[in-house]
């Protein structure tokens, strides 16, 4: 399964796009009725609890989907934060809001519709554009889903699109608003350039020692060196534990012998069938009619038995399966009438039934394939079991030996030894630690908050005592105590002197480089003319800036009620640059498609402004009410 999953990240990914409401819609500011008592849940929303659990689970589904969808650049903490905790909350009333309204508003989606969104979606679709009903049952397991279980949850959310539907689609911008914006983002800015170089006044600049001091003494925290820590540490986590645990082959055989037919893969098939509707109580001319239609099929495919599938969605009156030309999927046992079930376990792969009838009609079966059952011997078998029985041994022995590490480094507080000789662990040391994680570190198990937290500790710094056991990550602890503290220190002037006549040079000569630049500014201001400055360039905001970004944003900021205009601009590596706006204009031919594309979100933005304030009367039309206080969402009180 999570092979499956690897091989299909694009359509894992499309899987939980569709599974989970845009949260944009959802997060609202928590301004809700009130605030009540626990008793009531974590919130309450049209009159129903959403407890404790369901905010944590849905909180454990987005980091899933998270990690699921973002694979490798997946980190963990930003979903640890108060302001994600609250957001998973905010969802789920919004979520509850919305779908009141839908029930409300009797808003159904029909199983035409629902089948016809299923069948659309094209990471299901095989070469030859039939639907892939084996690929769309193991997408479905892999996220913990049974069809049905999709069904209702996509019924769901398409009920909740159509109410969203009527509101965003129905927002629109003032075609002089877009225009007016149109205008604004095509407008074009004649700009000439003159910039003053802060290198070309270095040489103007004495740095005396009296500057150095000054610099040192007003910028402190520029030269202050934290606190550190060398501590010895000790690890406990599954390596730990996984050399004292073993498997015997008496256990090995044992469990094979007891578990047999789960090494065993039974027969597999693959069917399809034409249906021709006749009800068990049809007149007996409708039923003559239907089985001599059924038996016209019949007739053809055995003369063209290759065009089952073509024939299937032409004649097929059986709407789950004639789109997918008659196409059953892998069969299993108990999911069809036992007519239909009988027929196809009687087949030979590539063989066609005659005529079999069922309570719904007459079908027309063929079995597209057959993969023999299989029997795994003893030793082919042995991997798996080995590390299933080693899994639950090492589960139930790390949680043995973890309390063992855990009282240990508590009860002998004084020394990591006696937990390194009883566990078989090995002591490290670690130097350099600060309160926060010091990259210089990386991804040591002791450059991580808790630790650090517990190592800082007043008990630790001042006692030298271990630190508790600290999990650090899954089925990690750690146990550290403090060997030396180096307490936080400022760098002696001696030793930052050169970085600071560095950095005091380039400060006084980009000075230098603004005064001369505002003298050249206040000069052009008076006369108006252009003397000194560079060619002319245009610059707007739909094209990469001809002069630095900087400046070009100051230009496109700059007041033009009267040109020529002047702006000064310090620029960031260079110095000074004076900037002369001789001339404002429309392109000659705007970009029509750029201009329908702005409109367009424009629209969009309006929609979802209206959306988000419809979900929020939405949150008032259900009574909304937060049960929790500030502090156990990790925010602060006001």
């Amino acid at each position: 399964m999570f092979e499956f999953i690897r091989n299909h990240q694009r359509l894992m990914q499309f899987l939980l796009l569709l599974l989970i409401l845009p949260s944009f819609v959802l997060v609202g500011v928590s301004s809700y009725n009130e605030r009540g008592g626990g008793n009531d849940g974590v919130a309450t929303v049209d009159g129903k609890k959403i407890t404790q659990q369901e905010w944590e689970n849905a909180q454990r589904r987005q980091i899933d989907q998270a990690r699921q969808a973002q694979g490798a650049q997946f980190d963990q903490k930003q979903f640890e934060t108060p302001e994600a905790r609250q957001a998973v909350l905010d969802n789920l009333i919004a979520e509850r809001a919305i779908n009141a309204e839908v029930a409300r508003s009797h808003l159904t989606v029909s199983d035409d519709r629902l089948q016809k969104q299923i069948l659309d979606i094209q990471q299901f679709r095989k070469a030859d554009g039939s639907f892939d009903m084996d690929q769309y049952k193991a997408a479905l397991a892999a996220q913990g889903m049974t069809p049905e279980m999709f069904d209702a949850r996509l019924r769901q959310d398409m009920a909740v699109q159509q109410l969203a539907g009527a509101i965003q689609q129905t927002a629109f911008a003032p075609r002089s608003v877009s225009t007016r914006l149109s205008d604004i983002n095509d407008q074009e800015r004649e700009v000439q350039e003159l910039v003053f170089p802060a290198a070309n006044y270095v040489a103007q600049v004495k740095v005396t020692d009296d500057m150095i001091k000054a610099f040192y003494d007003k910028n402190p925290t520029l030269f202050q060196v934290p606190e550190q820590v060398k501590a010895e540490y000790v690890v406990f986590n599954a390596d730990a534990v996984d050399k004292q645990v073993t498997v015997s082959d008496a256990e090995v055989v044992a469990a094979y012998d007891k578990s047999k037919a789960r090494f065993s893969t039974p027969e597999k098939r693959t069917a399809s069938h034409i249906l021709i509707n006749a009800k068990a109580d049809a007149k007996p001319a409708d039923d003559a009619a239907a089985k001599a239609k059924a038996q016209a099929i019949l007739d053809e495919l055995r003369k063209n038995p290759n065009d089952f599938a073509k024939v299937a969605k032409a004649q097929s009156q059986d709407p789950g399966s004639a789109e997918l030309g008659g196409d059953l999927g892998t069969v299993e046992k108990g999911v069809f009438v036992k007519p239909v079930e009988d027929a196809i376990y009687a087949l030979k792969a590539g063989e066609m039934s005659g005529l079999v009838r069922s309570e719904f009609g007459y079908h027309i079966i063929k079995v597209t394939a057959v993969t023999p059952s299989t029997q795994k011997s003893l030793e082919e078998a042995r991997p798996e079991i080995v590390a299933e029985l080693k899994k639950t041994k090492l589960s139930a022995k790390y949680a043995e030996l973890a309390e063992t590490f855990t009282n240990t480094v508590y009860e002998q507080s004084d020394s990591l030894k006696p937990v390194a000789d009883k566990l078989g662990l090995t002591i490290q040391t670690v130097d350099g630690l600060t309160r926060t994680p010091n990259p210089a570190l990386g991804a040591s198990p002791v450059n991580n908050d808790k630790f650090l937290k517990a190592i800082f500790s007043n008990d630790a710094l001042a006692n030298k005592r271990n630190t508790e056991a600290v999990e650090t990550a899954p089925s990690t602890l750690v146990a550290g105590r403090v060997v030396t503290l180096t307490p936080a220190s400022k760098r002696p002037l001696a030793d930052v002197a050169n970085a600071i006549r560095q950095r005091v040079t380039q400060e006084e000569a980009v000075r230098l480089a603004r005064q001369a630049g505002e003298a050249k500014l206040a000069a052009a201001k008076a006369s108006g003319d252009a003397a000194g400055f560079g060619e002319p360039k245009i610059v707007s905001r739909t094209k990469q800036p001809t002069i630095n970004q900087t400046a070009a944003l100051a230009v496109l900021k700059a007041d033009v009620a009267k040109l020529p205009a002047y702006i000064g601009v310090e620029v960031p590596g260079q110095g000074y640059g004076v900037y002369r706006i001789a001339k404002v204009s429309q392109p000659a031919q705007p970009d029509a498609a750029r201009r329908s594309q702005e409109a367009e979100q424009i629209a969009r933005a309006v929609g979802g402004a209206e959306m988000y304030g419809y979900v929020e009367a939405l949150k008032q039309k259900a009574k909304a009410k937060v049960n929790v206080k500030p502090g156990d969402l990790g925010v602060k009180a006001e």
